[in-house]
């Protein structure tokens, strides 16, 4: 059976421990700060449903599941992937940005790189292939957490005041290890089935243990999820804010509480060195990026259309300078898409597996990095005090005297006044807003800080073939020669 939205709601009512407003939350499913978000991921489930030649395949076990599980071994198979992906990433307009895709896309890739966890610890790499079987199987929503807390960047885990500050092994035996402190930022995790747990950040000699790799049930005992403020429960109404209302996606330290981790579910257990190797000696980093990247694409239209909208709205799109804005924009989009088909393009075969190009990638995010703030910023110059000029709320409309007056001032060559300010609610909200502003904090910072992305690109960038270009021009002539024929003309 296909999972559907029913069944993905179903499998959220299970206890797990959420904390918001000083309160523990009784059912995330139906609290005003998380509901319409969940039923937005939901809807996701209904549309693979809805469309199981596009979404799903059929696995060796018999189950029909989300192409994000599927493991290419061609060309054909990723494009085929990716249009799965960036269908799924059009019914959210590239808005939940840990969608159920990101962490099966880091999971599948890890498998694919399996051999790298057999020379590790043939245990942990069967209980690693055998999760991924359940997991794939289940058709499971994951998050993850990969990210110490802050705290003093100065010093790494082990030399933290708290010693579990960042969740670490506190106790082990023949059943498990347990786990005690906190990772962030669990995006998703109020939404999700299970997280996977793990550091992505470099570790040092010390640090064994936090150099961890498991995953757990979001339900699990003693583990404690504490979500960041709620831009959907200030976003009631979806026609004030119509992203913020239906895509708050939700971030939340995690606090293991002396969690219990059976050993079937632990995949690196105290290696430094493997912590690192499961993300770029495997695909994972990699695949996990590229649907970020799908995701950015579908995004980067959205913003495109909001645009040329805003343009359209107030009358300027003959204007010079305006259609020079939206060139420049719609290049931009359009750069980001074929950034993605050059991954694929490029790609090759790994281990069985064909793989997008790396430096292709990290030269995409190192880009798109910069982009989304310049692409908000042209935005905002398209919309002037168009964004702010706007009604207070949707009660306004209930008023009649009130309602005269805006239908009055809210003038648009193209759209009726109540279209007007529906529209630039909607570009508020995508550009401005608490949501907004998130937003563009995550696209920054998301994949790392710049001089992360930045060390990628110049680590995967051929240079060997750009400096045999300069070798070669070097190599075409010589200071003799020059020097010869100098001579030979003066006699």
């Amino acid at each position: 059976m296909i999972k559907t939205g029913a069944m993905h709601l179903d499998s959220l009512r299970d206890g797990r421990a959420v904390y918001i407003g000083g309160e523990k939350v009784a059912d995330p499913v139906d609290h005003p700060a998380f509901r319409n978000a969940v039923r937005s991921y939901a809807a996701l489930y209904d549309f693979q449903a809805a469309n199981p030649e596009l979404m799903t395949f059929t696995t060796e076990t018999g189950a029909q599941v989300n192409k994000q599980w599927s493991l290419p071994t061609s060309y054909a198979d990723l494009v085929d992937r990716r249009e799965a992906l960036e269908a799924w990433a059009g019914e959210h307009y590239g808005f939940l940005g840990r969608s159920p895709d990101h962490v099966a896309s880091c999971l599948s890739g890890m498998v694919m790189g399996l051999k790298v966890f057999e020379d590790y610890d043939p245990a942990r790499a069967k209980a690693l292939k055998d999760y991924f079987a359940y997991a794939r199987d289940n058709d499971l929503f994951l998050t993850y957490v990969i990210i110490n807390p802050q705290a003093d960047r100065s010093k790494t885990a082990n030399e933290q005041a708290d010693p579990f500050l960042t969740a670490g092994v506190v106790d082990e035996d023949t059943t498990g290890i347990t786990v005690r402190g906190a990772k962030m930022l669990a995006t998703s995790g109020i939404m999700a089935n299970e997280v996977f747990v793990t550091c992505i950040q470099p570790l040092r000699e010390g640090d064994e243990n936090y150099a961890i790799s498991f995953a757990i049930p979001m339900n699990a005992p003693g583990l404690k999820i504490l979500s960041r403020k709620s831009y959907e429960a200030a976003a009631p109404s979806k026609f004030d804010n119509p992203l913020a209302h239906q895509f708050d996606e939700n971030d939340a330290v995690l606090y293991f509480d002396d969690v219990k981790v059976p050993w079937d579910r632990v995949f690196i257990h105290k290696s430094v060195e493997m912590v690192a190797k499961q993300f770029h000696a495997t695909p994972a980093h990699s695949y996990q990026n590229y649907q970020c990247q799908i995701r950015l694409m579908v995004k980067m239209r959205f913003l495109a259309g909001l645009a040329r909208g805003i343009a359209e709205t107030n009358g300027t799109l003959a204007f010079p300078q305006v259609r020079e804005m939206l060139g420049q924009v719609s290049a931009e989009a359009e750069m980001v898409d074929a950034l993605v088909r050059s991954m694929e393009v490029k790609g090759r075969m790994e281990n069985g597996y064909f793989v997008p190009d790396r430096h292709t990638l990290y030269s995409a995010q190192v880009l798109t990095q910069q982009l989304y703030g310049k692409v908000l910023n042209t935005l905002r110059d398209l919309a002037g005090g168009g964004v702010i000029m706007l009604p207070s709320d949707v009660s306004d409309f209930a008023h009649p005297e009130i309602a005269a007056i805006i239908d009055k001032t809210q003038q648009s060559p193209v759209r009726s006044s109540r279209d007007r300010v529906k529209f630039f609610k909607l570009v508020w909200d995508a550009i401005g807003s608490e949501f907004g502003s998130r937003h563009a904090q995550y696209e920054m910072f998301y994949a790392g800080a710049t001089f992360v992305t930045k060390g990628h690109a110049f680590r995967t960038y051929d240079w060997a073939g750009a400096q045999g270009l300069v070798d070669r021009c070097l190599n075409s002539y010589a200071l003799g020669d020059e020097v010869a024929a100098l001579k030979t003309a003066a006699e």
